[in-house]
């Protein structure tokens, strides 16, 4: 089994992440902003990466400390569980439609961090989430695992449906690029030899 177990602490933040990179995508999710548990917990149940991610924040100072901590820890999670990354399929592309709106989100873990951003939102909260923690949250994960991330809102109007859509585009394209391709075998999918660096 391909996992991880990161505990970060720090004055802001105390967190435990846990990942299983060949689960069923169950997931028991509590950082303290409802709407962000929402979002891991859907990036767990389509990546089908079984995610655990207890966070306890000073959410009275504001939301940023807790989005970007965790964020870091499960990109941190994942790059533990992927070890040397032998085998996996690396790239993943997702189309994800909900309702009126249309994401895609494409990814590359090639150990070599990068966001491209083409999203936005038009109101300032998703529940008590603010909006602009969301873009830094896919920033923060791509850094700490890895991951070349391009994250695209083709259309769409509805703001619930933006962000809904781009994380179940972001856990399909995961699922893609974390799974072991029989036909790799133990091969490292780069002509490198390596990923990263």
């Amino acid at each position: 089994m391909r996992t991880g177990r990161i505990e970060r602490n720090t004055t802001e933040t105390t967190i435990l992440v846990e990942v299983n990179l060949d689960g069923t995508g169950t997931y028991n999710v509590s950082t303290g902003i409802g709407f962000l548990d929402h979002m891991v917990e859907q990036f767990s149940r389509h990546s089908l990466i079984d995610v655990t991610m207890k966070v306890d924040g000073d959410l009275h100072v504001d939301q940023h400390h807790t989005t970007e901590d965790s964020a870091l820890a499960l990109g941190q999670a994942l790059v533990e569980a992927m070890g040397d990354k032998a085998g996996i399929g690396r790239y993943g592309t997702a189309y994800s439609p909900m309702d009126e709106t249309l994401a895609r989100v494409s990814l590359d873990i090639s150990g070599r961090p990068y966001l491209v951003w083409k999203a936005g939102f038009s109101q300032e909260k998703l529940g008590e989430w603010d909006t602009e923690l969301i873009e830094h949250w896919f920033h923060s994960v791509s850094q700490t695992a890895g991951i070349t991330l391009h994250v695209e809102l083709l259309y769409g109007t509805n703001n619930h449906h933006i962000c809904e859509a781009i994380y179940k585009g972001f856990a399909r394209a995961m699922r893609t690029g974390v799974e072991l391709d029989p036909r790799k075998g133990d091969a490292i999918p780069s002509t490198k030899g390596q990923l990263g660096g």
